[in-house]
């Protein structure tokens, strides 16, 4: 089972180079996983695109719209964020040895602690996964 990543969803959701590639891999995931971190980083996404003129204010709210709609209908796992994911997540970041931000961190720990592989788009993130020995698949 995977553990899908913003990066993929928002490459999933919205045309981009990686639209295609990010559809085949949460197709062949059963279920794809997710956790409650993915829909405030979705429309973190969707918005950084609307302020960069990449994506139309309506366009955007559809789009979210539709996420939201898949996360109801359960066409994701969610798991949770608890206690044990954010020590870890520190944990990791503290160590100063890789690139690892807040969210990135969480959902790395995500991941790893429900024994999913994470699938990402994000190279810095994949490195960070094979450096802490979190299994990750990079999408491309």
């Amino acid at each position: 089972m995977v553990y899908v990543d913003t990066s993929v969803l928002v490459a999933y959701y919205c045309p981009e180079p990686l639209s295609e590639a990010a559809e085949r891999a949460i197709g062949k995931a059963d279920p794809p996983t997710v956790s409650p971190l993915i829909e405030v980083e979705f429309c973190s996404a969707l918005a950084i695109k609307v302020r960069t003129g990449e994506l139309e204010v309506e366009w955007a709210r559809r789009l979210l719209s539709q996420f939201r709609l898949h996360l109801e209908e359960r066409r994701y796992r969610i798991v949770p964020v608890e206690s044990k994911e954010y020590v870890l997540a520190a944990d990791w970041i503290g160590r100063f040895a890789t690139p690892l931000r807040t969210v990135d961190a969480l959902h790395l720990a995500s991941a790893f602690s429900n024994g999913l592989r994470l699938l990402t788009a994000d190279r810095g993130l994949a490195r960070s996964a094979k450096h802490f020995g979190v299994e990750c698949e990079l999408i491309r």
